[in-house]
């Protein structure tokens, strides 16, 4: 892709957007800047790039500045279809992602993974695998760094693997990863799509550009997923915890077995650290991606068993008074909050809630009634969560986070388990999921009782 001399619109700063301008005034393009938000709330990344030849448009989109571009680059948190964006595609000037900028400039086979749930779980083990028999390699995409800071490195890798996301799909045009992993499709970013269906066209992009050279894993238990194999011309590698299958990677009493091409591999998972249905999955799409890919078998399976996890993904806190409690604040949609209670036989306090993201919580009542002792509720969307589960099962509201620790400690019995799995982003009362899980844990910690 040539860059030199052509101008070049970056759509949104913040972190993605900061190294994407970085990037290409390094490289010689002629860079603007424009973001919605206020020159003053965008200080820090603004700050960051002192020193470059930029130009920054601050408080709104210019319509010149998108009517004379060459090129259009945009950050994941924008939306396509805002009117700027469709302005420069009706005056046919090319609008890609950062992924696929990025994409353009490196040579080592991606392994590109996507799905509702669990994608940084299986992104982190991946690279953890991937580094632990030898390859040199870069994780990142949209956890961690930007692909395009790999670029800007110039650093020579030997794998990359990278967390996709849906909004990133929708940029791409050339993009073609050696391995791309679907996990699962749930209702989510209803807030941002028309449809569900529209959702799933995003994530089934990351297959558009695959060749019979390639591998695609999909998690045939969902059967949204399982459609995907009519999307790719890759060959399909099928995944399932619940099928023993022919040819792929499975799960059967306590082994996880992969075989292709009359190659077997077996991995007990009894020494397995990390817990929960949820995380067999994670586990078997690291494992094909990583073995697909050039991985000796023993090396990873010493990978997979010292792999304690991510925080805020099940993450046990503590215990008080004989009540386990897990921060699962990453659990901000119905489907990873599934995964989350049936990874529990009974007996759990729930805590949810949050800024509502349009989906339906339905799917939860069948594990609600049979799982879930207590409801708890706070945020934004406890009402319409308490009008879809609240019959269900005894249902409180509260005002705050502590406050919803307090009465799950008040609430609960020895033996019990409190589980924080919001169902909701965090943006209602939290900068980030983050800064949530943390508020949580806190929280847990500072109990009457003790806590070990």
């Amino acid at each position: 892709m040539e860059l030199n001399n052509r101008k070049i619109v970056v759509v949104g700063l913040a972190r993605t957007g900061a190294s994407v301008a970085r990037f290409l005034s390094l490289n010689g393009a002629r860079v603007t800047v424009s973001d919605a938000k206020s020159r003053e709330a965008l200080a820090a990344y603004v700050d960051s790039l002192q020193g470059l030849a930029l130009e920054f448009e601050f408080g709104g989109h210019g319509e010149h500045t998108f009517r004379s571009a060459d090129l259009v680059v945009v950050s994941p948190g924008v939306p396509m279809d805002i009117a700027p964006l469709k302005l420069a595609g009706s005056c046919g000037i090319p609008i890609i992602s950062e992924i696929e900028l990025a994409a353009s400039f490196i040579d080592a086979p991606v392994a590109a993974i996507t799905g509702t749930n669990g994608k940084t779980t299986t992104t982190t083990l991946a690279g953890e695998i991937f580094k632990g028999c030898g390859f040199s390699t870069f994780v990142g995409g949209n956890i961690g760094q930007p692909l395009i800071d790999l670029v800007t490195s110039g650093e020579r890798v030997q794998r990359v693997v990278a967390e996709i996301s849906s909004f990133q799909l929708e940029g791409i045009v050339n993009f073609h990863p050696k391995v791309a992993v679907l996990l699962n499709l749930t209702e989510d970013h209803l807030d941002r799509y028309s449809s569900f269906q529209e959702y799933i066209d995003a994530k089934a992009r990351i297959f558009a550009n695959q060749t019979s050279t390639d591998f695609a894993v999909l998690n045939i238990d969902d059967p949204l997923v399982a459609d995907c194999s009519r999307r790719t011309a890759a060959r399909i590698v099928p995944m399932s915890r619940l099928s023993v299958l022919e040819e792929g990677i499975f799960f059967r009493d306590g082994v996880i077995t992969f075989t292709m091409d009359g190659r077997v591999e077996r991995f007990p998972t009894q020494p397995f650290k990390l817990r929960g249905v949820h995380n067999l999955d994670n586990c078997m799409a690291a494992l094909a991606t990583a073995l697909l890919m050039g991985c000796d078998a023993a090396a990873a399976r010493t990978v997979v068993e010292n792999f304690s996890g991510l925080p805020h993904r099940m993450e046990f806190v503590a215990t008080v008074n004989g009540v386990s409690y897990y921060n699962d604040s990453k659990g901000t949609n119905v489907g990873s909050v599934v995964k989350s209670l049936e990874s529990f036989p009974g007996n759990i306090l729930l805590i949810a809630g949050g800024k509502d993201k349009g989906g339906e919580y339905a799917p939860l009542a069948g594990l609600v009634r049979e799982r879930v002792r207590k409801l708890i509720l706070l945020g934004e969307a406890r009402e319409r969560i308490r009008s879809a589960l609240g019959d269900l099962t005894d249902t409180i509201t509260v005002g705050s986070l502590e406050e919803a620790v307090r009465e799950a400690h008040r609430l609960a019995r020895p033996g019990d388990v409190v589980l924080f799995s919001p169902a909701c982003s965090s943006y209602d009362m939290f900068r980030n999921y983050e800064e949530r899980g943390d508020c949580f844990s806190a929280a847990v910690r500072s109990l009457e009782g003790g806590v070990r």
